[in-house]
């Protein structure tokens, strides 16, 4: 196994990446399996994800050719994309951390990370996110997500590599409790 962490450049990467999340999302796996393992909830297309792309390089974690797992940049330009996002977007416009709204600051949306079952727990994830910080810092102050508080295995990863619970509510547009964690890189 040869892991390297790149952003995305080819259209099959692209489609890697979305063959992945289908593989990972709440709807397509038993509850066992997402509780033990975790999941992910919103679902992308091809066309969406190559404009991202364009915009901000999403980051993958890669096997030789074959995408292994991924941790998408969702900026705030693409907040009305995805209509389950939107109030997502909306909460973070009036939330505050460390004083100042989010807002106000250069932030992203932490789009979905994914690793593939194979891979779990060897570094990966927390890869993802070293080469997120390496690949955005110096554009971006705080990468922000929500997480659904049910989702364990995620909560914890993300505190590790830094994140911070700033904030939880229900949506009931994805009816689920969810937690806004935050990544400053200042």
């Amino acid at each position: 196994m040869n892991i390297t962490f790149a952003t995305i450049k080819t259209d099959q990467e692209i489609q890697q990446l979305l063959d992945l999340q289908q593989l990972n999302l709440a709807k397509n796996i038993s509850e066992e399996v997402a509780n033990n393992q975790g999941f992910v909830t919103v679902v992308h297309n091809f066309d969406l994800l190559s404009r991202m792309n364009q915009s901000v390089p999403q980051i993958i974690a890669k096997d030789g050719d074959k995408v292994v797992g991924y941790a998408l940049v969702m900026p705030e330009s693409f907040r009305f994309d995805i209509p389950v996002l939107t109030a997502m977007f909306e909460m973070l416009d009036k939330l505050e951390y460390k004083e100042k709204l989010i807002k106000d600051t250069k932030y992203y949306a932490m789009g979905q990370i994914c690793v593939t079952e194979d891979y779990r727990g060897q570094g990966i994830f927390d890869g993802l996110y070293a080469k997120h910080k390496a690949e955005l810092s110096a554009r971006f102050e705080l990468c922000v997500t929500e997480i659904a508080k049910r989702n364990l295995r995620s909560l914890a990863a993300h505190k590790r590599v830094g994140f911070e619970i700033i904030h939880e509510y229900f949506d009931t547009t994805y009816p689920e409790l969810w937690e806004v964690v935050a990544w400053d890189f200042r």
